[in-house]
């Protein structure tokens, strides 16, 4: 009888549990449903297929990770566009445009120094060496001396006639001036100190040389390695090459997948997250490709479970990097001027143990990109100086480092930030006057190196970034009155800290001399971008009525604030 009775509740508890598990999440439940959902399984099988191609729009390996992300979005139940219904919440489409120009892929090469065994360079351990754009060699390659330029102002005035002009800066640079002078290709080595090529001595940067139809010629990029041993060659005399070289080069079309969780109450409100599938990397870019598709994996799941109903619609876009982004901002105005907010994912799944650096966070442009100093600083990617007319007043930098410094407390993972910089999938939006952030990693010892495989990517960061954007995604598309008032208080709080960390660093400043004017400027372009971002919270809610009290509340305490720190600094 008693255990009669235990089976009946157990089943009774059962049921609870069923139906509970299908109930529409809180905010607050969000951290630990992902945390639990999210393995970095998806992603990064993804990487590891993406990576294995060398990716230019439009090529082999470009257009087969784009099917791949299409294979996975149809088991996820997203549906084709033009198969779609007003009912499908999830659609997916894959645009295509005829490209302009030509792509290109390599497929093998290598290059000897006549009289020596083995190869200075081959293609199958250094797969950067041949410079994007370059034409195949006959089939048997060219033979050739190298002719060694120290100084790039004496090319022009050299006769490289018949020869292969060897020098220490990228091939794109000495290119046109080395073919213009009859030479029959160039051999360059340039990676950046960063890079730290006497350690990384195998090592080779990507290269590009401009598309010539003309001469059809070529561009070797070489490792440390190579290039010490050239020289090393050159000291001893003449010193010739052989250069082989099988290339394709063929008329194709441009692809850029999107996929779409449409909203259920604002539908035309959009949060986007782009991910580029171009360049020949593991961390750049294969990992956000797999990152992105997790994130929508995972977001199919819960919207098809009812644990999430989102009201405005949640974008994932993968394409060219800058160009499809900056399409997607500029080519439907009516699209863009709904777009809410847009994030670029990037490199986002490095093992630091091995890459170096650590998880960044490229904010919107604020005065830390106009004075940057204290914890701020610029990464050796580097960046230029702005003006107070090109910042970007918003709550979604320090949105978006709340809930990272919250998954980075939660797993033990280094979370950092940097000043605004530029160079990828967040520049568009921006231009496109849209909120947008990139999460990326620097510095990276394998950047944009044919050493960015596979084994420097970690499943555990995939996990992290992939969980935290997500978290921050819902968040803003299912935000609410609660939402918004929440932010303004992360907002209130950011910036007091920011005011007491700038009276700080203006102290030290006067002390060494600076002027107290300038000090008092910078103190009220923090306080000018804080008032402006506290305002922008009205995009959080249907009616700024809700929120307009906690807005000026917000307000009156950062300027209370940044008064007190100008009084404290006079």
């Amino acid at each position: 009888m008693f255990r009669k009775h235990v089976a009946i509740i157990a089943i009774i508890m059962l049921g609870f549990i069923g139906c509970n598990s299908n109930k529409e999440l809180k905010t607050a439940e969000y951290s630990d449903v992902i945390n639990e959902e999210f393995t970095g399984d998806l992603a990064f099988e993804t990487v590891s297929f993406v990576e294995k191609y060398w990716r230019v729009v439009g090529n082999t390996g470009f257009n087969k990770s784009v099917y791949k992300i299409a294979e996975q979005l149809e088991k996820d139940g997203y549906v084709l566009e033009e198969k779609a219904t007003d009912k499908d919440v999830l659609t997916y489409r894959i645009e295509t445009r005829p490209l302009k120009n030509p792509t290109w892929e390599s497929v093998d090469a290598t290059v000897t120094i006549n009289g020596e065994a083995t190869p200075l360079l081959a293609h199958d351990t250094n797969r950067n060496m041949i410079a994007l754009r370059s034409y195949s060699t006959p089939k048997e390659g060219v033979t050739a001396e190298v002719i060694y330029i120290e100084d790039l102002k004496k090319l022009k005035t050299t006769n490289v006639k018949g020869k292969i002009v060897f020098a220490e800066t990228s091939p794109g640079r000495i290119f046109k001036t080395a073919l213009d002078g009859g030479a029959i290709g160039v051999i360059t080595y340039s990676n950046p100190a960063y890079l730290q090529p006497e350690k990384n001595t195998t090592s080779i940067q990507f290269r590009s040389v401009p598309l010539d139809s003309v001469h059809k010629s070529w561009g070797i990029a070489m490792s440390f390695a190579a290039k010490e041993r050239l020289k090393t060659a050159l000291a001893k005399g003449k010193v010739t090459l052989n250069v082989q070289i099988e290339t394709k080069i063929y008329p194709s079309e441009e692809l850029t997948i999107v996929a779409d969780i449409k909203g259920s109450e604002q539908p035309k409100k959009r949060l986007v997250f782009s991910a580029h599938i171009q360049e020949p990397g593991a961390n750049d870019n294969a990992s956000g490709v797999g990152a992105a598709l997790e994130m929508a994996s995972l977001s199919a799941k819960l919207v098809k479970t009812g644990k999430i109903k989102p009201k405005r619609t949640l974008t994932f876009l993968w394409g060219d990097e800058i160009v499809s982004t900056g399409r997607y901002v500029k080519e439907d105005s009516l699209r863009a001027k709904d777009i809410v907010w847009g994030i670029s994912l990037d490199m986002v799944g490095e093992d630091t143990e091995k890459t170096g650096g650590t998880f960044l966070i490229e904010k919107m442009p604020d005065p830390s990109a106009i004075w940057t100093r204290g914890n701020d600083k610029h990464t050796e990617w580097g960046g230029r100086k702005l003006t107070l007319e090109q910042m970007k007043p918003h709550y979604l930098n320090d949105f978006v480092i709340e809930k990272f410094k919250a998954q980075g407390k939660r797993a033990n993972w280094v979370v950092n930030t940097n000043p605004f910089e530029g160079g990828s999938d967040h520049v568009p939006f921006l231009r496109g006057n849209i909120p947008s952030v990139l999460f990326w990693h620097f510095t990276d010892q394998f950047y944009h190196t044919d050493n960015d495989r596979i084994d420097k990517v970690s499943k555990t960061t995939l996990k992290n970034v992939g969980t935290a954007a997500l978290v921050s995604a819902f968040t803003l598309i299912n935000s609410d009155a609660t939402t918004a008032k929440e932010i303004l208080k992360n907002i209130e709080n950011a910036s007091i800290a920011r005011l007491d960390e700038e009276l700080k660093q203006s102290k030290l400043a006067i002390e060494k001399g600076e002027d107290v004017k300038t000090q008092v400027e910078i103190i009220a372009a923090w306080e000018d971008w804080y008032v402006k971002a506290a305002a922008t919270t009205s995009d959080l809610v249907s009616e700024i009525s809700l929120i307009q009290s906690d807005i000026e509340k917000t307000q009156a305490i950062i300027k209370e604030k940044a008064k007190s720190v100008i009084e404290a600094l006079k």
